[in-house]
């Protein structure tokens, strides 16, 4: 069998996942599989800044 190139987020090479932008810090983050149903609804790129996002701080 050929040797194929490993890739991630669907069939996606690491470099080509989606991203946005956290909105409590403000650094941008990548797809994860962790997300892949709810990919829509994610704010936070960790639980340390959604925590901080209720309690007010960033």
């Amino acid at each position: 069998m050929p040797e194929r190139a490993r890739t991630f987020g669907g069939g996606r090479k690491p470099s080509e996942r989606p991203s946005k932008v956290c909105v409590a810090c403000g650094l941008p983050f990548t797809w994860r599989k962790k997300w892949e149903r709810d990919w829509e609804q994610v704010k936070y790129c960790s639980d340390r800044c959604r925590a901080a996002a209720k309690r007010g701080t960033s």
